[in-house]
Parts: C-alpha cells; structure tokens; sequence
C-alpha cells in the first residue's frame, strides 16, 4: 500500500512538473511570440522610413536636375551638381536600409550610383557645361521624375496596406520555388518598380560609370597576338617555377580582359592562375597555402616582391605602398617612367612572411594603361605650385606624378608629401599644368603598413 502510494504521488509529482514545464515553456512561446511581433513591426517600421526616405531623396534629386538644367553661371550650377550628388549618395543609403535582395534593386541602385557620380564630376571641373552635357542632365532628370513617380506610387500602396515589403528571407524563397513565368511575380513590390524602369542616357564622360569604359582595350596588350589554352598554361608554370602538368584548367573569363584560368596544388594549398588570352600575360596569381609566423621583415618582403617582378620582365617599377595581414605583405608597385610616376601602372605583389614565396599578383591596372606616353614640356616648376600647400603643413618630399582619375583620363601631378601637427602624413596634388588642387590623400599608417584614404 504505502508503495502504490508512493507511486500515485510519483505520478502525481511527474505530471505536476510536466504541467508546470508546459506552462513555463507556453508563457515562454507566448511571450517570444510577442517579442518577435514586436520586433517585426519594429523592422516593418524600419523598412517603411527607409522607403519614405528613398521616396524623399529620389524627389530632390529630380529637383536638383531640373533646376541643374537651366543654371547660367558656373557657381550655381557646381552647387546644384553639389546637391544632385548629396541626394543621390543619400538614396543610395536609404535604399541599402530596404529587407530586399540586390538583384531586386539593381537597376535602381545603378541609376543613383550613375547619376550621382556624373553629377559630382561635373561639380568638380567647376566651369560651364556644354551642351551635350546639358541634355545628358535633361535625359537623367527625366529618368529621376519617372522613378520619382513609380516610388510615389508604390508608397501609396504600402501606405494603403495593397502592397507590403517582403522581408529579404520570404523574396528568396519565393524566386528560390519559382519557375519559368513564375520568378517574374515571386519578388516583392519593389520589382514593379524595375520592371518599369525609365530609360537611362548613356553617359560618356571622365568617371568610372562611363559607358565607353566597357568598349576599352587593355593599352599594354594591343598588337599582341592570342594564346591558346595549352600556351597558357606553360606561361602559368613558367611564371611560377612549376611543372606545367600541375596545372588544370577550370575557368575561360570574358570582359575587357579575356584569360584562361587554372588551378594546381601546390605546398599544401591551393593556387590559381589566370593569363591573358590576348598576350599571354599573367593577370593574376592567387595561393590559399596557410602563411605561419612571420620570419621576414617587411624590407625583406618588399625586396623579394621587387626581385620578382624584375625576373619576371617587369622593370622600372617603385615600390609605394605595402600592407600586412595575416602574416603576408603585399606591396603595391608603380612604374617610374623617366622622372614621372604613373600611378595607373599598377601591380600588386603578396609575399609570405614565413619563407618569402610570392603568393599573390594582380597586374590589371598595368596592363590595361601601360603605354608610351608623352608629357607636356611647359610645367609649372614645384616652387611656382608649393605656396598652395597649407602652412599648418610641413613638406617632407615632392616628386612629379600621373595619377588616374574615375575614368580613362591621367593628370600629371605635383605630388606633396606633407606632415600636420599630430605627426600624421597627408598626400596633396597639384595640376602640373594648371596648379589646381586635384585630389587630397591621407596616409594611416601602423606596423602592419599604410592604408590611404
């Protein structure tokens, strides 16, 4: 008896922790359900002043163009270039804030990206525009108004409750279960407004959104002739010091720089190599190996980056800048032509620490601008531009320089290498031609190398 008790209040006690462990674990699904709710909204809410806010933006962008239209004077029409750029970069963010996927955004963001930038570098020749450029703000002004217009629609409906913006998890499952004709309605409101999208100019002007950059040759490779994948591959192990049995082609990239890609195993690690189809040049060279403890130093790194690039044909390249992670530098080389520095000549050598085996190399910028150049011969002299430089500045060097701008263009530059007051170093160019001010670079730097902003 007293055991039959004893398990009756087992039980009893069994099923009492039981209901109490239910109740707990149902106050618990309640209440996480109301936090999770809570937290819905909260994002619902986000979601809509980001919409309202990109609305907002897209609004005062139009205005700024149509005003940008018809301004007279230079100086007006800079600052309202000024602003279209502001409101463009601010709808870009607004956009960024959204709960949807890039490929739903795309051509929005490559509008705001495009105008903005052009609007900006227009801002910034700080004379009259012609009067292609005029109606080239006309066209993008018109396009604005249209997605100012589709915006403004579409917030009508989220505002009305007909539309709501889908969270990016239930769009991508959505376009994932979708097939066919299917994928065209499985996105989220937001694809109304690109399958409608206006019509965007083509834009040709000095900046990296220019429409003629994607018909542009590589200046180093013209007249050379194409390779095959074989004579690739030779020209991979060569580069290397390898067998060329080791390598194994895997990719046959396009673009403005055609190349056959391949891949070997090597030292315990990974290496991929791409070569140029016309040419014949290696473009780029990639080691996954893990890098151990440093034994190196970055002087040392930094000579082995430059004996290699001297063994393997590149001549005439100076160091500028390197940097350090994970135990591996990597050095950025430009090449030194005459007494000018031409900065779009670029090429990036990386260099293990541990043992000094190069393990990275990027030659894009080399091969797409390398080229004969000629320089104009009436500059202004480095003591006819130095007054410019801010006296709160102490120059600690000088040296004649072409850099890049956005787009295809180069500027040969008086470069100044400037120290302020806290000890930190500042890069100034000048227009060798012109004396005006081009561009302001500040240098961070720590052990682990230069960072330039």
């Amino acid at each position: 008896m007293h055991t039959f008790w004893n398990r009756r209040r087992g039980r009893v006690l069994a099923v009492s922790f039981l209901t109490a462990a239910f109740a707990v674990a149902i106050g618990w699904a309640v209440q996480s359900h109301h936090k999770a709710a809570y937290y819905q909204r909260l994002l619902a809410l986000d979601s809509q002043r980001a919409f309202a806010q990109l609305s907002t933006a897209v609004g005062e962008l139009d205005t700024a163009l149509q005003k940008v239209r018809y301004a007279s004077s230079s100086t007006l029409f800079s600052a309202l270039c000024a602003q279209a750029f502001a409101q463009a970069t601010a709808a870009q963010t607004a956009l960024g804030q959204l709960p949807l996927s890039y490929v739903e955004l795309e051509q929005t963001a490559s509008f705001l990206a495009k105008a903005g930038d052009y609007a900006m570098s227009l801002a910034q020749r700080g004379d009259s525009p012609s009067d292609e450029q005029r109606e080239t703000l006309a066209a993008l002004s018109d396009a604005a108004a249209g997605l100012d217009v589709l915006l403004r629609d579409l917030e009508s409906d989220l505002l009305g409750g007909a539309q709501t913006l889908s969270s990016l998890e239930e769009v991508q499952e959505r376009l994932a279960q979708a097939t066919g004709d299917e994928a065209a309605a499985a996105g989220s409101a937001f694809q109304t407004v690109e399958s409608e999208f206006p019509e965007v100019p083509t834009l040709i002007y000095d900046g990296p959104f220019s429409d003629h950059l994607s018909q542009r040759t590589p200046l180093a490779l013209e007249g050379l002739p194409e390779v095959g994948r074989d004579e690739a591959r030779a020209i991979a192990a060569q580069f290397l010091g390898l067998d060329p049995m080791l390598f194994a082609p895997v990719s046959q990239g396009e673009g403005a720089l055609p190349t056959w890609g391949f891949e070997a195993a090597v030292d315990g690690g990974s290496l991929y190599v791409e070569v140029t189809r016309q040419g014949g040049q290696v473009l780029e060279v990639l080691s996954a190996r893990p890098v151990s403890d440093a034994a190196l130093s970055p002087q040392e790194g930094v000579a082995l980056a430059k004996d290699f690039l001297t063994s393997r044909g590149f001549p005439g390249l100076c160091e500028t800048y390197y940097f350090i992670q994970d135990n591996t530098l990597t050095v950025h080389f430009a090449y030194q032509d005459g007494d000018v520095l031409a900065y779009p000549d670029l090429i990036k050598v990386a260099v293990a620490l541990d043992n000094g085996d190069v393990v990275g190399f990027e030659s894009q910028g080399y091969l797409m601008n390398h080229t004969q150049r000629s320089y104009e011969t009436d500059l202004l002299s480095r003591e006819e531009v130095e007054p410019q430089v801010d006296p709160q500045l102490t120059v600690l060097a000088h040296r004649l320089v072409l850099i890049p701008t956005g787009g295809q263009d180069e500027i040969l530059c008086h470069e100044f290498r400037c120290e302020n007051q806290r000890g930190e170093h500042v890069l100034l160019y000048f227009n060798a031609v012109t004396g005006r001010e081009e561009r302001i670079l500040l240098l961070l730097e720590d052990e682990s190398g230069t960072l330039v902003l």
